[in-house]
């Protein structure tokens, strides 16, 4: 295919990681692109992107579950969990044991994302037997339905707005609003996204967060709560009486390693290096998903133990596609190939981590070492300098009012 004349103008240019991709003039005309960075494609005929709107649109096909598949992820890793649990259970090598009980924690996580896309209606809606079995699993997992899907609901609403994003997310300040902050409000604010507080995730965000809190708050609606911490705390009680090892390799290290994986996963969907926030009409589903949602890599097997969720990108474009056409969605919507990415590798990670607050000036994330050694600005420069974002000792589960 020829390149563009004199009188056509590229439609379109995305920049993304320092690649630059040019899709040329009319719109239906294509061309042929290679798509270097993010998971590997074959060379494609890429179209114009495009609207919000029509983006939604195609996004829908994949949003039909295939009924049989749904069923046939949850019994098998319904079965591969109970496998290693009686392995946990068995006079065995404490090694073995061990290693059964880590595998364990990362199928726990997968059971969650399961968990979490029958809560969207993407898969097994309707069903009597799938309703008992993910209301099992979220009391048993300290993960009860009523707190999840109001606060993560509000969070796909939300998801990178300014206002709100408190709610069922990580609290988020920007630098004017910390440098104005009292010292109350900072140490709580960076508690708050603090790594400790993802790696005790269990206890700071499933225990507290999403039961206690929201128990307290509003008994009457959070009754699920108080069946689960009921349920927890029997079980504890009961396993350090008969099988103290028991409680230690089937209970609470699987429960604290799904729930430090799934803490931190969460956050660094959406606070990486390259996320975007928007604010009232810049803000939408389809800027959510293409600028403050990232595609997180991994291998095929993370990918097989968290339950596809490091597409998260595509899943923002629309919560009803089912974890396993995440992948399929990407492949097919052109304007989803070319995420924002980060990893599990720890040079990631660590950056990640270090992202404390919105830098106005700057149009990004940076660190607290960052924020002290620039200039602060006046809240006249930037009228969304003066957000403050409030800390929320648990910020995960924070429930709307």
């Amino acid at each position: 295919m020829a390149g563009p004349t004199a009188e056509e103008m590229p439609a379109l240019c995305e920049c993304v990681r320092g690649r630059r991709v040019a899709k040329w003039l009319s719109v239906g005309e294509t061309t042929t692109v290679h798509l270097s960075d993010g998971p590997r494609f074959k060379d494609e005929l890429v179209t114009p992107m495009r609207n919000s709107k029509d983006l939604l649109v195609a996004s829908k096909p994949f949003a039909q579950e295939i009924r049989w598949l749904s069923w046939w992820h949850l019994a098998s890793t319904l079965c591969v969990l109970g496998a290693l649990l009686a392995v946990v259970c068995l006079d065995v090598s404490w090694g073995v044991r061990l290693l059964s009980s880590v595998a364990l924690g990362l199928v726990v996580t997968r059971l969650f994302v399961i968990y979490h896309d029958y809560q969207h209606g993407a898969i097994l809606s309707g069903s009597p037997i799938a309703s008992v079995i993910m209301y099992a699993y979220g009391i048993l997992a300290i993960n009860p339905p009523s707190i999840w899907n109001r606060s993560h609901d509000h969070h796909h609403r939300n998801n990178s707005k300014f206002f709100g994003a408190r709610i069922g997310s990580y609290p988020l300040m920007t630098t004017e609003a910390y440098a104005r902050a009292t010292a109350r409000e900072r140490i709580y604010y960076a508690a708050s996204r603090h790594p400790l507080i993802m790696a005790l995730g269990y206890l700071t965000i499933f225990l507290y967060g999403m039961c206690l809190r929201p128990l307290v708050a509003s008994p009457k609606r959070h009754l699920d709560s108080a069946l689960a911490l009921a349920v927890h705390f029997g079980l504890v009680a009961w396993l350090a009486v008969v099988a103290p090892d028991v409680l230690l390799l089937a209970l609470i290290l699987p429960l604290s390693i799904a729930s430090a994986l799934g803490a931190y996963l969460f956050y660094a969907q959406h606070n990486f290096p390259d996320v975007k926030f928007g604010v009232g009409d810049e803000w939408n589903y389809v800027f959510a998903a293409l600028h403050s949602s990232s595609y997180i890599k991994m291998g095929r097997l993370m990918h097989w133990f968290t339950g596809n969720i490091g597409y998260h990108h595509v899943h923002h474009l629309n919560a009803r596609i089912p974890f396993y056409r995440l992948p399929e969605a990407m492949a097919q919507l052109a304007e989803m190939r070319s995420p924002v990415t980060t990893s599990l590798r720890p040079r990631d990670v660590i950056g990640c981590l270090r992202l404390k607050l919105w830098d106005t000036e700057r149009g990004r994330l940076v660190s607290f070492r960052e924020a002290a050694s620039n200039t602060p600005t006046t809240a006249s420069d930037d009228k969304r300098a003066s957000t403050l974002l409030r800390p929320d000792p648990a910020p995960i589960s924070r429930a709307a009012a």
